[in-house]
């Protein structure tokens, strides 16, 4: 058992409180995006030795991985945990598939574009489907919708990029018709002007506050990116997603090839261990429109919203359609006494509410709001006390 000092993200749409008020530490003005947990070296936690994880577990993988992930992923974790905490809206994005992944990490290292360079599109040769679960009200998009229900989100505007998207949609409803009109909103040479996009935000706005939007989801969304983005055509693109507002304790699947922005809340997420992300608007970060919508699944579908299993009152588990990870979350009160957590292999213990203390045959340590644990998998049963809430990370 070791106690981890996540690594902090700086990044410009990160809150500047969100995550310092789960910490119970005094903000300092600066953005906190995110706070990783895991092995990956664009943001390797370190234990309080000053070592990092990732050197721990290449000095004895197969007693600290367990023989059966090193035999299926490599000597190394598999998963990525972060709290995420998003002010404003952070790119439209996606992810690439393992064979992508594997393909683009190849070609750009042959091409001596250094791993952490702003320019570089694949960081490592691993796919990143991901999940996020809600610590307090998340709003998202995700996926593409139908494409008559995108036309009829734009019912009724007038703007010459409303009609443009209105009757792309409407001559070919189908995924082509999707793949058509999200590649011209995003793609030099036929992307909106900053000044299509802002008469079109105005439109929103204009519906919205009269009361008559056939979705205030959708023209609440566009107006906070234009807050933070103005005249981004990534706006426009984001009308064809669906819209996902997360309680706490939901939770939202992206598998590879969903296009996707996060907008606003406080979550934990969990990846495979990858920093994989192909952007195609919304950030000051690099974007690589080709790479992006090389990547892209234009099939319409609902998002993917992962129900949790109840395993016991005190423990629910929500499973990814993946082999990297799942995410369980416990909720103990002193009337448990002392529970045994499910789960089995390499994992991470973060604590999200309350004081509780985690013990395994290695000895025991208590946790408090954002603090966090690696456990072995040699060290097997963790027990869990206290009054709290814990998300365990692990491999199933």
């Amino acid at each position: 058992m070791e106690r981890l000092d996540g690594a902090r993200q700086s990044y410009d749409w990160g809150s500047r409180t969100a995550i310092p008020q789960l910490l119970g530490t005094e903000a300092d003005g600066r953005p906190w995006a995110e706070l990783w947990f895991g092995a990956h070296p664009a943001g390797p936690t370190r234990l309080t030795t000053g070592a990092t994880l990732a050197s721990l577990l290449e000095s004895s993988p197969d007693r600290l991985l367990g023989e059966d992930v090193v035999r299926r992923f490599g000597p190394q974790l598999p998963y990525l945990l972060k709290i995420i905490a998003p002010d404003k809206a952070l790119s439209l994005q996606v992810h690439p598939s393992l064979a992508q992944a594997q393909e683009g990490y190849e070609l750009e290292s042959q091409a001596g574009i250094p791993v952490d360079s702003p320019v570089r599109n694949y960081r490592d040769s691993n796919h990143k489907p991901e999940m996020v679960l809600a610590l307090t009200q998340f709003e998202a998009v995700a996926g593409f919708r139908a494409p008559r229900r995108a036309a009829e989100v734009l019912g009724g505007l007038g703007s010459g990029l409303a009609r443009r998207i209105r009757r792309g949609l409407r001559l070919n409803p189908t995924r082509f018709g999707i793949r058509q009109v999200f590649s011209e909103l995003v793609s030099a040479g036929t992307r909106p002007s900053a000044q299509e996009v802002t008469e079109l935000v105005e439109e929103l706005g204009q519906r919205l506050e009269a009361g008559d939007s056939p979705s205030r989801r959708v023209d609440s969304n566009a107006l906070t990116m234009a807050q933070a983005f103005p005249g981004d055509p990534g706006i426009a693109a984001a009308l064809l997603l669906n819209p996902v507002t997360l309680r706490p304790g939901e939770a939202l699947f992206v598998p590879a090839g969903a296009v996707h922005a996060y907008i606003s809340g406080l979550g934990v997420e969990i990846m495979a261990n990858s920093d994989n992300v192909l952007r195609a608007g919304l950030t000051s970060k690099h974007i690589d429109i080709p790479a992006m919508l090389a990547c892209v699944d234009y099939v319409a579908a609902p998002p993917v919203r992962p129900a949790p299993e109840y395993l016991s009152r005190a423990t629910r588990v929500y499973y990814a359609p993946v082999d990297d990870f799942e995410l369980m979350v416990t909720t103990i009160v002193p009337e448990d006494d002392r529970l045994a957590l499910p789960g089995r292999g390499p994992r991470i213990l973060l604590a999200v509410e309350g004081v509780t203390t985690a013990t395994t045959s290695a000895g025991s340590a208590e946790l408090s709001a954002g603090q966090a644990l690696f456990v072995g998998a040699d060290e097997r049963t963790v027990w869990l006390e206290g009054h709290g809430t814990v998300i365990q990370a692990d491999v199933p």
